[in-house]
């Protein structure tokens, strides 16, 4: 199981439009480059923490843990078993 294209797109797309697309409708004020900044970093660690776990998923690291009597019960059931 790979990557799909349409997830990667839209959160791309989502938190694109996050980070380029907000910070430019930031009202005038004392503080609009700080809001500007914020943006964009929110935007960029989303989106990254999100790809992450999103790519994490693709090749775990750890699988499921089944106990020997499961594995002879899917084995028999699925008849792949030589001891059955």
């Amino acid at each position: 199981m790979g990557a799909a294209f349409f997830p990667v797109l839209f959160f791309t797309a989502l938190w694109g439009v996050v980070g380029v697309v907000l910070p430019f409708l930031v009202p005038a004020g004392p503080n609009k480059g700080i809001l500007q900044v914020i943006l964009m970093l929110t935007a960029f660690t989303c989106w990254l923490f999100w790809l992450c776990c999103y790519m994490a998923q693709m090749n775990p690291l750890i699988g499921p843990v089944l106990k020997n009597e499961t594995i002879l019960l899917i084995g028999r059931e699925w008849q792949s078993n030589p001891f059955a």
